[in-house]
């Protein structure tokens, strides 16, 4: 249930609605309640999705997939879930930025403060205030844990799983942060949402890297934002073209659905876009140090990469921008302690038709 629904919604003195109203003035955009039962057509998916190693090095999934489909799993005692969401919405076109090669491409998502920070805090909040008023036990969780959000979001009724695997709301979307409030209290549950992709296949089409391998299946290991930051070591060269400038994630899939039509620009200021980010370039970035880059990305879940893999992704950015002045900061990475980034930093300067040393003088 959005903002505005609950706004019109009287005040029938329920628990569900409290919850809903608490929710809405601590900063959410929308929330749902559903059940903890276990959810039996989960489990089948996600063993496919292991069993086709699309998880890539992501060993987690598989080391707590019961967990994972199934919340009872995870927490005995759960017997509801409240599910939140936040609306992330940017303020243009993720798209026009990759057209400009000397730019950064970051994903919307982490433009300003990390998103668990700021979810869980209010996520704490509300659980705080639940238990001080009606009792019972919680925990809380923002994709830290083994939860999967997004079905359970659909089971509430936030949104649909769309073809591209993220949810989708036809009131803001593909741009909702998630997060979850487990509870041991026994609550009434919204109805779960219906799918309204229909024939529409814009998500899946314009992946650079065919990271689909089908509707409502991705093969993480093509995919540019598990590339850029899960992924440890070189990143393999069919992918590095396609990525263009795109140094930490990809909003493509997102960017074009067109349920964004009624999508808004998020009014927390802790996820409104740096200035320091939004006008920085290439050749500012390949100059970090790791103190620099710590500095620079405080408080931006973009520092949990490093700066070894924030600086490969740079180094292909780099290689992909046809400016051949970039040679110099780039080929100040030859002589660096990581193998990863020397190796990058070679096939850059080879891109831009410079046969590097194998040493930097």
């Amino acid at each position: 249930m959005t903002k505005t629904l609950i706004e019109k919604q009287s005040n029938d003195g329920t628990i569900e609605s409290e919850i809903r109203k608490k929710s809405i003035l601590t900063g959410f955009d929308c929330v749902a309640i559903t059940h903890a039962n276990d959810n039996r057509d989960l489990f089948p998916r996600l063993q496919s999705f292991i069993d086709n190693h699309y998880h890539g090095s992501m060993a987690w999934m598989e080391n707590r997939k019961d967990e994972r489909a199934k919340p009872k799993s995870l927490w005995s005692e759960a017997r509801s879930v409240i599910m939140l969401g936040m609306n992330y919405g940017p303020d243009h076109n993720p798209l026009i930025t990759l057209e400009n090669k000397s730019k950064c491409n970051i994903s919307v998502y982490a433009q300003n403060n990390d998103y668990h920070d700021l979810i869980k805090k209010k996520l704490k909040i509300i659980a705080r205030w639940l238990v001080e008023v009606h009792g019972g036990e919680v925990k809380v969780f923002v994709d830290t844990a083994p939860v999967m959000e997004k079905p359970l979001a659909q089971q509430a009724g936030l949104g649909w799983q769309g073809k591209h695997t993220n949810l989708v709301s036809r009131e803001f979307g593909s741009w909702l942060f998630l997060g979850s409030i487990f509870t041991s209290l026994t609550l009434e549950n919204d109805q779960s949402s219906q799918n309204h992709c229909g024939s529409c296949t814009n998500c899946l089409d314009i992946c650079p890297t065919n990271a689909f391998p089908g509707p409502y299946q991705l093969d993480a290991r093509r995919c540019i934002s598990y590339l850029t930051i899960e992924h440890k070591g070189p990143i393999p060269e069919e992918f590095r073209k396609p990525m263009g400038n795109r140094i930490y994630g990809c909003d493509d899939c997102l960017a074009v659905c067109p349920w964004n039509k009624y999508a808004s620009v998020t009014d927390e200021p802790g996820l409104q876009p740096r200035d320091s980010i939004r006008t920085s370039n290439l050749k500012h970035y390949l100059t970090f140090s790791d103190q620099e880059f710590r500095t620079f990305f405080s408080k931006s879940p973009i520092k949990r990469i490093g700066r070894d893999r924030f600086i490969r992704n740079v180094l292909i950015a780099a290689g992909n921008c046809d400016d051949k002045s970039l040679c110099e900061p780039i080929a100040q990475h030859l002589n660096d302690p990581d193998e990863t980034i020397v190796e990058t930093a070679q096939w850059a300067l080879k891109q831009l038709d410079l046969d590097p040393p194998l040493e930097h003088e």
